[in-house]
């Protein structure tokens, strides 16, 4: 299993610093267009700091990828058959979100992952990650708040969501325990 830990990060870190480069991108220009402070991208090439959800989010976006796009290109490609044990793993280390990502392969449309959240933590992310996806969440258990725009929903065990015009989401679990959703997207 790949655990979250020193290689997953170093992996990512330099996967950001090569996406940047191969672009010919100087740090504030990934500054710029991720909305990410040049600081904290220097950190994360540096492997200083561990990078947040969000920030991970917002880079992927600035490179035209998801961040299960960004994460495969960290990580190798995946075959088709995806056994457990083989299955990505990320945390963030501001939330604790955990992150299993359970398929995804750039020749296939479809992205499903796996995603633990909390008790009394959320997590925001930007419109433009949804620039160029579609997505439904599929809880599994527990409840989870989402705040899609203006709209707010709470989500229960079975319940599915499916998202609209892309808006700033924050996915809120404000519940004493913690929640377990499936993320599925498909890049349009």
């Amino acid at each position: 299993m790949d655990t979250i830990g020193n290689d997953t990060e170093a992996r990512i870190a330099e996967r950001i610093r090569y996406e940047r480069e191969a672009r010919g991108w100087s740090l504030a220009d990934l500054a710029a267009r991720s909305s990410v402070s040049k600081a904290a991208i220097s950190k994360i090439e540096r492997r200083d700091n561990s990078p947040t959800a969000g920030n991970l989010v917002k880079i992927a976006g600035a490179f035209d990828l998801t961040l299960a796009g960004l994460l495969l290109r960290a990580e190798g490609e995946m075959p088709r058959l995806v056994r457990h044990a083989d299955q990505a793993i990320w945390r963030d280390p501001e939330t604790g979100y955990l992150r299993r990502q359970m398929f995804v392969r750039p020749d296939h449309p479809v992205e499903i992952a796996r995603i633990e959240l909390p008790a009394g933590q959320s997590v925001t992310l930007p419109a433009s990650s949804y620039a160029f996806i579609r997505q439904v969440v599929l809880m599994v258990a527990g409840e989870l708040t989402i705040t899609e725009g203006s709209a707010e929903m709470t989500l229960f065990a079975g319940d599915s969501l499916g998202f609209g015009v892309p808006a700033d989401v924050t996915f809120s679990n404000q519940s004493g325990e913690g929640c377990t959703y499936l993320v599925v997207l498909s890049r349009s």
